[in-house]
């Protein structure tokens, strides 16, 4: 299935054509300050099914909780992040930002990770996939 989204001004966008590996819900330090909330949320698709179609995105790069190096796309007109990946040469997912969909996803077998450093009084479904931090 096709997936199309893109920043809040229309700049940059993108297309995936599979559906998610895996959507996340994480809770980690670093989500919460990037999406200015609670968490972020991760839809995952291999990157051969990943390309932008529109505009030019700038990057970001940052050291994860887990003390990778992470690489965070975003519009440079608008600010919105659009995805984020591994810093590395040959990426083998790409993890878009859930929200920069046109149509929201299913968050119904999202599993939420870095529960240990969830903000207080969020509230996880507890028949979810959960992880106080990364999963194995």
């Amino acid at each position: 299935m096709r997936r199309v989204g893109g920043c809040q001004c229309g700049k940059v966008r993108y297309q995936c054509d599979d559906e998610a590996r895996d959507i996340y819900v994480c809770h980690c330090t670093n989500c919460q300050k990037q999406s200015s909330s609670a968490f972020g949320i991760s839809f995952v698709v291999p990157a051969t099914s990943f390309r932008v179609t529109e505009g030019r995105p700038q990057f970001f790069e940052w050291e994860t909780d887990s003390g990778n190096r992470g690489r965070g796309a975003f519009c440079s007109s608008c600010g919105t992040r659009l995805w984020h990946q591994a810093a590395r040469e040959n990426v083998e997912q790409v993890n878009i930002k859930a929200g920069s969909f046109d149509n929201p996803v299913d968050l119904s077998n999202a599993i939420h990770i870095w529960l240990s450093s969830k903000l207080p009084g969020v509230i996880v479904p507890g028949d979810t996939r959960q992880f106080p931090e990364e999963p194995e």
